[in-house]
């Protein structure tokens, strides 16, 4: 009778003493982020995206470009504050956020409090992480959408997903892809492993029917504004892209129609420079680059059926950028940070969309600059690069071998999310290593719960 009294305690003295290991991490995390906003003077808005984000954000409309609406909506909440600074704030606290997901859904697995604590590490700590967290971009939005929708999927171990979480999850879902239309497919991954997981086929279509219905309710807003049933007006430009690399009109042999997109002598050390580059043949054509959008997807696909093997060596040649010892930049004129940098970055205000953010937005939209003593504090803060290239891709593997163990296939939904958010957004343009953030989390937990002894 002592022995089944004392295991229970014990257990519990053991929970008790995990959570209380990741409380205090979480405050040291929340601290550094207190640095962070103290650190510089405003949050770090990037020409163009930052802005067309604000700007539909007023507006309330579907861009026709390269951005769904479903950051702009996160923004239009709080716009009666006008304040770009307390976009940041709330990111930094849904960053936060994002870790005490991961925490919990690895608790509920049964790992050990210090195990779960360790798979939180590069979200709470990685300055990439942070840095992300201070900007006004969609990125951390999805990581936090992402992360809320498998902790409603894999919340039963071992029992079926419930109604109410497929209804929830097929929405967090819908709502990252609305996000980031990168995030779209994961609706599709997600359902694939329901249905490998032997999930009541009604809870499936209640999941599918929830993520499905609100991207088509709008794909059909965006065709009122745009004349095209799309959720943007983009793909077929990024795709056309990231072809420039490597494209051989002699084998491709398009038609004259699309011929005008071929390869014209104009040479740029990576995909994504093609879009904007003045020089590139799509650039060169009449009229905006995105009114050409379905012409460069008719010529993309040509060009990757035609060279294949070209194709799938530059995409993977790209992706391995993500596992260097060093951090490569990519293109050469950006900076690959690794740490918390000093200096000031002002805003290209000839662009008329600054101004107009501004007056619409926030009135005190400036550059951002540090702000000292505290930014030499941040500079000085050491987070090794080996935690965020060689050990993520250790992590991958990790997680897609353990994956495939009998009693550790859980693991197999937040790998493929991770893989996949990884690899699609090079494969529809180029690599970037602000992309790559997003798959982190997914890694960490995959490798996690792959490893877990109790499995």
């Amino acid at each position: 009778m002592t022995t089944t009294l004392t295991r229970p305690r014990l257990q519990e003295g053991a929970t008790r003493s995990g959570h209380r290991v990741f409380g205090c991490v979480l405050v040291l995390a929340a601290a550094l982020r207190v640095l962070v906003m103290l650190g510089y003077d405003t949050a770090q808005l990037y020409w163009y995206d930052s802005f067309t984000y604000l700007d539909a954000a007023v507006h309330l409309r579907p861009q026709g470009a390269f951005h769904p609406a479903g950051y702009s909506w996160f923004l239009w909440a709080l716009r009666p504050f006008h304040s770009v600074e307390l976009v940041a704030g709330i990111q930094h606290v849904m960053g936060l956020g994002v870790a005490v997901l991961l925490y919990v859904l690895l608790r509920r697995w049964s790992l050990p409090g210090w195990a779960a604590m360790v798979a939180t590490v590069p979200v709470l700590f990685d300055p990439s992480f942070v840095r992300l967290e201070h900007a006004v971009l969609s990125d951390l939005q999805v990581i936090f959408l992402v992360t809320a929708a498998l902790l409603t999927l894999l919340w039963r171990p071992g029992a079926w997903l419930s109604a109410r979480a497929a209804v929830a999850a097929g929405l967090l879902l819908a709502l990252a892809g609305l996000t980031r239309t990168a995030a779209v497919p994961l609706l599709g991954l997600a359902a694939l492993f329901l249905l490998a997981r032997r999930t009541p086929w009604r809870r499936v279509v209640a999941f599918v029917l929830a993520g499905g219905l609100p991207l088509l309710a709008y794909a059909g807003w965006y065709a009122q504004h745009h004349g095209r049933f799309a959720l943007s007006g983009s793909d077929g430009v990024a795709l056309w892209a990231r072809t420039m690399t490597f494209a051989d009109c002699s084998r491709i042999q398009p038609p004259p129609d699309l011929a005008p997109l071929c390869p014209n002598g104009t040479v740029l050390d990576a995909a994504s420079e093609y879009v904007w580059a003045p020089g590139s043949s799509l650039n060169r054509l009449p009229g905006d680059r995105f009114t050409h959008n379905d012409r460069a997807r008719s010529f993309a696909v040509a060009a990757i059926a035609a060279q294949p093997f070209d194709y799938l060596r530059e995409v993977v040649e790209d992706t391995s950028l993500a596992f260097t010892w060093q951090p490569v930049a990519h293109p050469k004129r950006v900076s690959a940070h690794t740490t918390f940098p000093r200096g000031s970055w002002p805003l290209p205000e000839q662009h008329a969309l600054i101004g107009k953010v501004r007056g619409e937005y926030d009135s005190d939209i400036r550059g951002m600059r540090s702000v000292e003593p505290f930014a030499s504090v941040l500079a000085a803060y050491p987070y090794p690069w080996l935690l965020h290239g060689p050990v993520f891709g250790v992590l991958l593997v990790a997680g897609g071998v353990g994956a495939l163990r009998r009693g550790r296939r859980v693991a197999l939904l937040p790998w493929s999310f991770a893989m996949f958010l990884l690899v699609a957004p090079v494969a529809a343009l180029d690599f970037d290593h602000r992309y790559v953030l997003p798959a982190i989390p997914f890694a960490c937990l995959a490798a996690a719960l792959a490893l877990r002894r109790d499995a």
